[in-house]
């Protein structure tokens, strides 16, 4: 009944359960909110990696364009699910192990529910550098909860100003999203166009004036030290593949990061047009972006500047893209303050989908059962308040750069497992219905870029931080007995009906249904993920 509601574009929504409220441009808008993330890490990534830069952010939004394609793909078989791409490629991989699918759902959400504390964190940041001087009480008092030095030197939780405003502002997203996606999508689009316009700005208006400087860009060789701890030009040497590859490891959170607008199948009137239009649109935004701002940033600052206080942990950037327009004092608080909206818009996006990832990944089974709760309105309230309690938390940590480097951890292995259930499902259920089907060497392209990104992960993870690799891991694998208590003691080692349905995708009114026609293909993958991930990172040099 409900597939062919789905078909003809037409599924009301049921009490308690999401609405099919929103078309492709609502989902457009609520992903409208990625580019925003090139605030989160373009002055970590330009002070890392130096002239080089804009190449770092250029190659990994092509790559990121390329593989929406399978996200695009995959989503549109099932057109009755949420939570984004992960749920769609855990399908695949469930069938030849029952601890593979949570992995893949698990390290999704990890890696976009920091956006919430990093996205607000900034945020707050950014308020206080304008009301206050930076040496003044209210920017400079802190209490330490935690000494966190046995994961990363300088480590800590903490409480301070920056955790107060910061918790604030995730309430005010968390109350916009509390009143359902149509909703919270239309005040999405409101902020959207307010937060997109000085990001075009910053991005067109040095390029246009031609206030980029050759010797801002030469020579184009990555950042590095001498002897005495003072930054100088390196070379293309395996010390400085590391650092690029380690530039392309962080950029990736960003650039990829529009995936998200798959988040919302289960809501479209017509998932099979709107899924790839949303996410098609949505990745040509990110690539003007994504190209453009990191070129303009690298040409303003130059070495010398990307090397400032406040560039690498993001407090100062604000100030210094309202510079790049040629802003005066007014106009440049102005700037700082549609920074914030763009800042606070890509919360919206995160609080969204990474609630709706807990809410499918409860329905499937994977996680505790209480997640898929959601309230009048259709919102998945439960999952909401999950984030918000775990994002109370990050919210502490004195080193946001850090944890987004931890969250891209889990990204990277969550983007592997998904680009290779692009063609697992082709092998294993090539009759299913696809109301988008990817070209075949855009499929194998995505599957490719699945290992080249875990080169990235394997050489480049530990460049922000020693344990950044290992303690990563270890929270991707924290998944393994939060499974097991939904999995084993909840449900008796039984999923829900409907996730048996989707494993097996009866085809027809004959009901036959799949055969894993993969064999040992899956298997054979992950072992070579494995060795690609050691091989990386024995060679790198750090």
């Amino acid at each position: 009944m409900e597939a062919q509601a789905v078909e003809g574009g037409v599924s009301p929504g049921k009490v308690g359960t999401l609405r099919r409220d929103i078309d492709w441009t609502h989902a457009f808008w609520f992903a409208a909110g990625t580019p925003a993330l090139v605030l989160f890490s373009v002055g970590a990534i330009a002070a890392t990696v130096g002239n080089i830069s804009p190449l770092v952010w250029i190659i990994s939004t092509c790559f990121g364009f390329i593989q929406c394609f399978t996200y695009a793909e995959i989503a549109g078989i099932f057109p009755h699910k949420s939570g984004g791409a992960s749920v769609y490629g855990a399908i695949a991989w469930v069938r030849y192990g029952k601890l593979l699918g949570p992995i893949s759902v698990w390290s999704n959400w990890f890696s976009w529910s920091p956006v919430l504390a990093i996205g607000t964190g900034l945020s707050a940041g950014y308020i206080l550098n304008l009301l206050f001087p930076a040496d003044s009480l209210i920017n400079t008092w802190e209490i330490t909860v935690l000494d966190l030095g046995f994961v990363k030197d300088n480590l800590s939780l903490r409480i301070n100003s920056t955790f107060v405003l910061g918790w604030i502002l995730v309430l005010a997203v968390f109350a916009i999203q509390h009143r359902g996606v149509l909703r919270a999508a239309k005040a999405q689009m409101f902020v959207a166009i307010s937060a997109l316009v000085p990001l075009l700005l910053i991005g067109i208006i040095p390029i246009v004036t031609g206030d980029l400087p050759r010797d801002h860009f030469t020579p184009f060789v990555p950042l590095s030290y001498n002897n005495e701890g003072n930054p100088v030009a390196g070379s293309w040497d395996m010390a400085g593949w590391t650092v690029f590859v380690g530039g392309l490891f962080i950029a990736a959170w960003s650039t990829y990061a529009f995936e998200t607008a798959v988040c919302y199948t289960r809501e479209f009137r017509n998932p099979g047009r709107d899924t790839v239009r949303a996410i098609g649109y949505a990745g040509l935004l990110c690539l003007v972006v994504f190209s453009l701002v990191p070129i303009a940033f690298q040409g303003f600052l130059g070495l010398e500047g990307m090397l400032a206080p406040g560039i690498y942990n993001g407090d100062g950037v604000g100030k210094v893209m309202a510079s790049m327009v040629g802003a005066g004092p007014v106009l440049g608080n102005v700037i700082v303050v549609m920074l914030i909206l763009a800042l606070l818009l890509v919360v919206m996006t995160a609080m969204a989908g990474s609630s709706r990832t807990l809410y499918q990944g409860s329905i499937d089974g994977w996680l505790p059962k209480y997640l898929s709760k959601v309230n009048h309105n259709g919102a998945p309230v439960a999952a909401m308040w999950t984030d918000l309690g775990f994002n109370m938390l990050l919210l502490m940590m004195s080193d946001y750069v850090f944890l987004l480097a931890l969250a891209n951890v889990n990204y990277i292995v969550f983007i592997f497992l998904n680009l290779q259930s692009g063609w697992m499902h082709r092998i294993d259920s090539p009759k299913a219905k696809r109301p988008f089907r990817c070209p075949n060497w855009l499929l194998g392209m995505g599957a490719i870029l699945g290992f080249v990104n875990l080169a990235f992960l394997g050489m480049g993870a530990n460049i922000w931080g020693a344990g950044t690799l290992t303690v990563g891991l270890l929270v991707a694998a924290a998944i393994i007995p939060v499974f097991a208590f939904r999995h084993y003691i909840t449900d008796g080692g039984v999923f829900p009906e409907q996730m048996y349905k989707d494993m097996m995708l009866a085809h027809g009114e004959d009901g036959t249904t799949i055969e894993k026609r993969c064999g040992m293909l899956p298997y054979l993958t992950l072992g070579a993920a494995v060795a690609v991930v050691i091989f990386f990172h024995t060679i790198a040099v750090y």
